[in-house]
């Protein structure tokens, strides 16, 4: 946690916010705790709702937010600020003397998902069950977060594997 506030200062995190307008009025949102909340509260835990985040942040913040005031600040301003986080932390971690020269690997953030779609059994044919459940084709898609683009996309039947479709970089 020390590296991570020392990394990103509460002035810096709302004089970024401020310059990108991600607060359109000086009101009682705090930046660096929506900021650690989502941060933190992303990383804690089984259930990541809107409504958790919320919480998180109405746990630590000098006042709290309702639901709708909490919802209308996740703007694609916001998403611009914290993507500008991620880069400028990356940024400054990627110190060429002591970082390995591998890190620049890892300067995209790749989504693999997998989802089942239940099909009408006309379709069995073409899409096998798993054991003896109706029918059902799988959707994969490989998403880049940094760049907002579709990688890959797919569909196979069910029984498919997500590994054997993405490529994954071994050492």
């Amino acid at each position: 946690m020390r590296r991570l506030t020392t990394l990103f200062p509460s002035e810096f995190l709302e004089e970024h916010a401020e310059e990108l307008g991600v607060v359109e009025r000086d009101r009682n949102l705090q930046i660096p705790v929506l900021v650690w909340a989502l941060v933190f509260g992303f990383a804690a835990g089984e259930s990541r709702t809107l409504a958790g985040f919320r919480c998180s942040y109405n746990s630590t913040a000098d006042e709290t937010i309702s639901p709708g005031g909490f919802y209308q600040r996740l703007t694609p301003m916001l998403a611009k600020d914290l993507r500008d986080l991620v880069e400028h932390g990356l940024d400054e971690v990627a110190v060429p003397d002591t970082v390995d020269a591998d890190i620049g690997r890892f300067r995209d953030v790749m989504i693999a998902d997998g989802t089942v779609f239940r099909l009408h059994e006309f379709l069995s044919d073409e899409f096998q069950a798993r054991h003896e459940e109706q029918t059902g084709a799988k959707l994969h898609l490989l998403h880049n977060a940094t760049d907002q683009t579709i990688e890959r996309i797919d569909v196979t039947d069910e029984k498919t594997h997500d590994s054997t479709l993405f490529k994954t970089v071994t050492s």
